[in-house]
């Protein structure tokens, strides 16, 4: 057990948080590569060992060893060489979930080559601009109409762009993959030299979703894989040669915390159901029942709509640890859930800039508190601070900061925004990174997360934050979810307004607004009750999965200066 955690960790188990936070520590090598320290080490150990179980909706099923894995990313590689395509390029993937996004990940990071995720929603004109932005050499996507229509539209556009590569089909104008890879052999030498990929070096660049403005281009080195080693073993639990499966799709950040790297390091087989189209809460359930899966980490929204469905109906006694990170989960869901499966939810927090920054590790080391986010990693030396740079005290909000990132960046944190140094070094450069996140702490030492920056409401000299109200609303059988935002007011300057997704059997109706309204003031102070109440059929989210309150709030804004 733990065969290629005792490579990187002096120490791997603890006795307590404390111990953990003050003693664990990651070696890192100087020439550490993913594909051929992770990927390729396990086949050499354990040849048979299984590291992805993959379906689909039409109920294909493919089961991979870490030996296919090997074989497969060693004649991707060959292939990806055959195009000239070397350490330092930039490839695009649009894969959603395909079993070949682990293929080509693997393949990359063997070469160096540096990986940009993308999700199927982008359009000719997000395309075009990432394209430029970081100069992509090649694209690989998935056989879906729309994802080849706008590459098609945005490829004339794109100057450095000289490949274009297709999963699943054949089509004029692109490489076929698979009866590309077919053709080069199953052997790769490990590159040495200049072609060799130290810790330092670029190996995937994220775009953030952004709700306001275009997305940034977030950088990650080598070693952001071993930064997860905190994620998938000390917040997800997952176990070696056992299930895990986090619903994320390939082209945002949450896949990099789930679905490969810190699961890989810990030897766990990561099972991808592979969902095309509307979430089905019914499906996922059945998937997990009939896998049997160990460890399970879902957003709080698929929470909600699983605890719609009647969950006496499936069996999910396999499942050891439940988690959930993307938005804050609110203490009414944890309730249900744990009612109708006996598991805790355990909450974790982050950016698309590193790993699990805060979480609930445990109940063996810490209970989790009803609405707080956990405690910190120990890779980052994390602190509250007010609008002027000074660490907040116990029960005081500020914003959430890594320290002294630029003379000790911390493993599994982003190195800067790429081809941006002006950027970067406004980002990283001073006293630490702020994450723009409010939070407080109180005196065990438990982080409570407010809102992010621009989120947080100012009404008649009050300051509120969202999430302790959108938790009292969720709370009402009545809500689904909801966004808790700051509504224009031409006497407060702004209201609490609730934009709301009704549960089933429910309809919007005066009586109910009154309804919600006295019910949050029953569970708050009174002030933060929202005064305004929009009832929608669905919650406008990032690709990532994250409410979009900066567009409710624009949105409002644009109506209110129009009256």
């Amino acid at each position: 057990m733990d065969y290629l955690l005792k490579k990187y960790l002096p120490q791997i188990e603890f006795s307590s948080y404390e111990e953990f936070a003050q003693k664990f520590t990651i070696n890192v090598p100087e020439y550490f590569n993913f594909g051929f320290d992770v990927v390729d080490a396990w086949a050499e150990h354990e040849p048979e060992k299984r590291a992805l179980l993959w379906v689909n909706e039409e109920d294909e099923e493919h089961t991979f060893t870490f030996t296919d894995m090997k074989r497969l990313s060693n004649q991707t590689a060959n292939f990806f060489k055959s195009l000239g395509l070397q350490k330092g390029d930039v490839v695009m993937m649009i894969m959603r979930r395909r079993w070949e996004y682990w293929v080509c990940a693997t393949a990359l990071h063997k070469l160096g080559i540096i990986l940009i995720p993308a999700t199927l929603q982008l359009t000719k004109k997000d395309i075009v601009f990432r394209g430029n932005a970081a100069e992509v050499k090649a694209v690989i996507c998935v056989d879906d109409d729309f994802v080849i229509s706008q590459v098609e539209e945005a490829y004339p556009e794109i100057a450095s762009m000289e490949n274009r590569i297709l999963v699943g089909k054949k089509r004029e104008g692109w490489l076929d993959f698979h009866e590309n890879i077919e053709k080069f052999s199953c052997e790769l030498p490990r590159p040495q030299g200049e072609a060799a990929t130290k810790w330092s070096d670029i190996m995937l660049v994220y775009f953030t979703s952004g709700t306001t403005g275009m997305p940034k281009l977030v950088q990650h080195n080598c070693a952001y894989p071993l930064g997860h080693i905190v994620t998938a073993k000390y917040w997800q639990h997952v176990e070696e040669n056992k299930l895990h499966m986090s619903v994320s799709d390939s082209g945002w950040a949450k896949f990099g915390w789930g679905k490969i790297y810190g699961q890989w390091l810990c030897g766990a087989t990561i099972f991808c159901y592979d969902m095309i189209g509307r979430f089905n809460p019914k499906n996922l359930l059945t998937k997990v029942q009939q896998y049997g899966v160990t460890t399970f980490c879902v957003p709080p929204t698929m929470y909600r709509f699983m605890l719609q469905e009647d969950l006496s109906q499936f069996n999910l006694s396999s499942l050891h640890h439940c988690a959930t990170a993307g938005e804050p989960l609110n203490p009414e869901v944890v309730k249900q859930w744990k009612e109708f499966t006996g598991h805790q939810i355990y909450e974790g927090f982050g950016q698309t800039e590193g790993p699990v920054l805060l979480a609930n590790f445990g109940s063996e080391w810490f209970e989790p508190i009803q609405g707080a986010t956990g405690k910190p990693n120990p890779l980052f030396d994390i602190q509250l601070l007010d609008a002027d740079d000074n660490v907040c005290e116990d029960g005081e909000e500020g914003s959430l900061t890594i320290m002294d990132v630029k003379n000790h960046p911390p493993v599994g944190l982003f190195t800067g925004y790429y081809h941006n140094p002006e950027m970067t070094e406004e980002k990283l450069g001073g006293i630490g990174y702020n994450t723009g996140d409010v939070l407080w702490r109180d005196s065990d030492g438990y982080y409570r997360f407010v809102g992010r920056n621009d989120d947080v409401i100012k009404c008649s000299g009050y300051r509120i934050g969202p999430f302790e109200v959108e938790s009292a609303l969720v709370a009402h059988p009545a809500v689904v979810e909801c966004a808790i935002t700051g509504a224009p007011d031409p006497i407060r300057g702004q209201v609490v307004k609730a934009t709301i997704v009704l549960a089933k059997g429910y309809t919007a109706s005066p009586e109910l607004t009154k309804e919600l309204q006295t019910h949050v003031k029953h569970l708050t102070a009174p002030y933060k009750y929202p005064r305004v109440i929009e009832y929608v059929e669905e919650l406008p989210k990032t690709v990532g999965g994250k409410i979009k309150r900066a567009l409710i709030r624009h949105t409002d804004e644009k109506k209110f200066n129009n009256q």
